[in-house]
């Protein structure tokens, strides 16, 4: 089983920033609306807890251009 590595720090009230090995990440909101979260590599999701066993997320990619 591969170890992994994930931290999560609360900087300000509704504030986090979220480290894993490869990138870092802030998310903002709260448990009551919708969370917004921006990634160090271009990622930016949508996610919010609807009641149930229901949530909603969504999320956009960074778009490469490039010579491949």
């Amino acid at each position: 089983m591969p170890l992994t590595f994930r931290k999560s720090f609360r900087i300000l009230p509704g504030v986090r920033l979220n480290i894993n090995k490869r990138s870092w990440s802030i998310t903002t909101g709260s448990s009551n609306g919708p969370r917004y979260t921006r990634s160090s590599t271009g990622r930016r999701t949508t996610s919010m807890d609807l009641p149930g066993p229901f949530g909603w997320r969504r999320t956009r990619g960074t778009r490469r251009t490039g010579g491949h």
